[in-house]
């Protein structure tokens, strides 16, 4: 067979539904085999469009994403999206065509040395060839689902597309084996010493919990153990916002007022904590660290950490016989946290501003609804005002943080959920990013929603050069009117400055069979109470 055939029967052995991206010349004989496979290569407006679409279909499905580009600029452009794989920590597949043996050290249009390229994105890169391609794609399916998770690179000489191999016997998708490092029993004994001292422990949910995690698993130890819970941004979902023990999420919207709940802690019980979305050191009051994770990341010297590196269950077993004293009282307090903290998003809604938004649009859809978000002031908001009801449907960034997320996200969302609406939430400076993907929503007939949150700017550095006393500079993205006309792109776009205009808006695009969008015109205002000095 040929290698562009055998490499599309590995993908479709693995599950791959979708490979994300632009074609060149020599990736043609990959797409005729993507086709003969039953992969759909969804077009994308560009590259970094398809890096995202590939990290959120490995989210969503929990098979690896693919995307791909051509030479030079299409990888470059490729590396966003491979950098939110990493950092956000998705299996993702990144394919690139590159320049054959004998013009690979030539100078020549378009040429750049892709494996140097990806060298620091990717947890692994290889050049394919005809004689190393079975083998290595074996090893590059088998790293990309290590933990953490990422992604890995593999570049397509041109001309290797069609080059014959021997067929090969059928084999098992990747994955099939696991291999568990198991850790000694001093570990786990270290971490049950240092549990039985705490008298006042805080528990920490993050981003490895949020993927490895069930939510009612975690509900249920939380109801054993009777602990205040925090979480990163992105564990959202793991538990519902109505459990009593739950205090709220770091990093974002009025978390200074989660202080109240830590200050006083003995001991942070790290579950599943990644530091990749918000260090220790930086809110850690100088207690002592029980570290749970797949991976011992680096971790602060100025604090005393016991770390495991275990799967979820060796978390669990640590965790199952502690029984903190005083728990009667924490109730009270983390409902009194809670009560604050939702009577000041409250005294927003007299107007129309985001905290109206967010409170339409979750009242206005099913707790089921997958919604994404862009970055920007807004995301902090969603963080801490959004309520799950303990359903992983909310999509963000944080581990990466780039603008231009929600759009391309919401897109892979739908693929892999087609009976029900997906909605995306964006800030205008989000929006302008990757609002060439429209198109391929468009294209593709995905009756997205696209709640754009207009208030011509780029509120969050706005925020923060007002808090080192400076005036706006290179902040104003529009004046007037973001769209000034009733469609873009052939999409049609409602217009609300009003509640009562937003709410007819989400029930007219909530019928609609093709993609809206809604042009909210907010009063920012919110943002400089509600986002904390960080």
């Amino acid at each position: 067979m040929t290698v562009a055939g055998y490499l599309s029967e590995r993908l479709a052995g693995t599950g791959v539904r979708y490979v994300f991206g632009i074609p060149g010349g020599p990736s043609i004989p990959c797409l005729e085999a993507f086709r003969n496979a039953g992969i759909g290569f969804i077009l994308t407006a560009d590259e970094r469009g398809a890096g995202f679409m590939a990290d959120v279909s490995a989210r969503v499905s929990g098979i690896p994403g693919v995307c791909h580009a051509t030479f030079g600029p299409g990888a470059t452009n490729l590396l966003t999206g491979a950098g939110s794989a990493l950092l956000d920590r998705s299996p993702v597949i990144a394919l690139t065509s590159e320049m054959a043996d004998d013009w690979l050290e030539r100078t020549t249009q378009m040429n750049i040395n892709h494996q140097r390229l990806f060298g620091s994105f990717a947890k692994a890169t290889i050049r394919l060839s005809e004689f190393n391609v079975m083998d290595s794609l074996g090893s590059l399916f088998e790293e990309v689902l290590k933990e953490y998770p990422g992604p890995v690179h593999a570049g397509l000489p041109s001309g290797l597309a069609e080059k014959k191999i021997p067929f090969p016997e059928p084999e098992m998708p990747a994955g099939r084996k696991k291999v568990v490092k198991s850790e000694p029993e001093s570990k786990f004994r270290d971490a049950i010493r240092l549990l039985r001292k705490s008298v006042n422990p805080v528990l920490v949910a993050g981003l490895t919990a949020a993927r490895l995690v069930k939510s009612g698993e975690f509900e249920k130890l939380i109801s054993t153990l009777q602990v205040p819970v925090l979480l990163t941004p992105m564990a959202k979902g793991i538990i519902d916002e109505r459990n009593p023990f739950y205090g709220g999420v770091l990093f974002h919207a009025l978390s200074d007022r989660l202080r109240e709940i830590y200050r006083d802690c003995d001991l942070i019980i790290g579950f599943g904590y990644d530091q990749v979305e918000y260090n220790y050191e930086s809110w850690n009051p100088g207690v002592p660290v029980l570290h749970l994770d797949t991976v011992v990341s680096d971790l602060p010297h100025d604090f005393k950490v016991t770390s495991l590196e275990a799967q979820p269950p060796g978390w669990f077993r640590i965790l199952s016989d502690f029984t903190p004293p005083g728990r009667n009282k924490i109730k009270e307090g983390l409902k009194r946290v809670r009560n604050e903290m939702e009577s000041v998003f409250s005294s927003h809604l007299h107007h129309f501003g985001p905290v109206t938004v967010l409170r339409v649009l979750r009242e206005l859809f099913p707790v089921d609804t997958f919604f994404t978000a862009d970055v920007g002031s807004h995301l902090h908001l969603l963080g801490q005002y959004w309520k799950t009801s303990g359903r992983k449907r909310l999509i963000m960034t944080n581990g990466w943080s780039s603008m231009g997320f929600g759009i391309p996200a919401s897109i892979a969302a739908s693929l892999y959920n087609p009976v029900k609406k997906t909605v995306c939430i964006t800030g205008d400076g989000g929006f302008l990013m990757s609002a060439g993907e429209l198109l391929t929503a468009r294209r593709l007939n995905i009756p997205l929603i696209i709640v754009v949150l207009s208030d011509g700017e780029l509120n969050l550095i706005k925020i923060k050069q007002s808090r080192q006393g400076l005036d706006p500079y290179g902040t104003s993205l529009c004046e007037g009117d973001l769209f000034g006309s009733d469609t873009f792109l052939g999409i049609r776009v409602y217009r609300a400055d009003s509640e009562k205009k937003f709410i007819k808006a989400v029930q007219a695009a909530s019928v609609s069979q093709t993609p809206v969008i809604i042009n909210a015109v907010i009063d920012s205002s919110d943002y400089d109470d509600l986002v904390v000095r960080q």
